[in-house]
C-alpha cells in the first residue's frame, strides 16, 4: 500500500482520506429525562470515516469503497432505536457497529447533538463528539 499513501491516501484517523456524512437528522428517544424518552426529540449526527480511498479513486467502482448510505443506516438504526440515556452511548453505538461492519475504516468520527435542549440561552446545539479508532 505504500503506493496509495504516497498518492496521498492512507487511513489514519486525522489525516488522508474520509468520507464525510453531514447533518443527518433523525426523532429519537435518547436522554436522562422521562420526557425525552417519551415524547422524543430531534438529533443531528456528522460522521467522518477515515479509510484508503486510492483504490475507489482509480476504479470508480463502488467495489472499492464503503457506501455513505449504508454508514448512513448504522446511524438512523441507533438514532431510531432504543433508548440510550447518554448522547456519549448513543455516539459510541454508531462508531463500534461501523468499525465492526467496515474492516477497511480505520479510524471514525462521530458527533450527536441535540438542536432542542431545555438551557435558558441562544444555541445551535448540545453535543458530543468522540474518535474511536480500529484496534491493531
Amino acid at each position: 500500500m505504500a503506493g496509495s499513501e504516497a498518492a496521498g491516501g492512507g487511513g489514519g484517523g486525522g489525516g488522508g482520506d474520509k468520507l464525510i456524512l453531514r447533518g443527518l437528522q433523525f426523532h429519537g428517544f435518547h436522554g436522562v429525562k422521562q420526557e425525552e424518552q417519551t415524547l422524543g426529540q430531534k438529533f443531528v449526527v456528522d460522521v467522518d470515516a477515515w479509510m484508503d480511498l486510492a483504490a475507489a479513486g482509480e476504479s470508480d467502482s463502488i467495489a472499492d469503497t464503503v457506501s455513505y448510505t449504508d454508514i448512513y443506516r448504522i446511524a438512523k438504526d441507533v438514532l431510531e432505536g432504543p433508548p440510550h440515556n447518554l448522547l456519549e452511548s448513543v455516539a459510541h453505538s454508531i462508531a463500534k457497529s461501523t468499525l465492526l461492519k467496515f474492516p477497511q475504516i480505520s479510524a471514525i468520527r462521530v458527533k450527536v447533538g441535540k438542536p432542542h435542549v431545555a438551557v435558558q440561552g441562544v444555541l445551535d446545539y448540545l453535543g458530543v463528539e468522540i474518535m474511536r479508532y480500529r484496534k491493531a
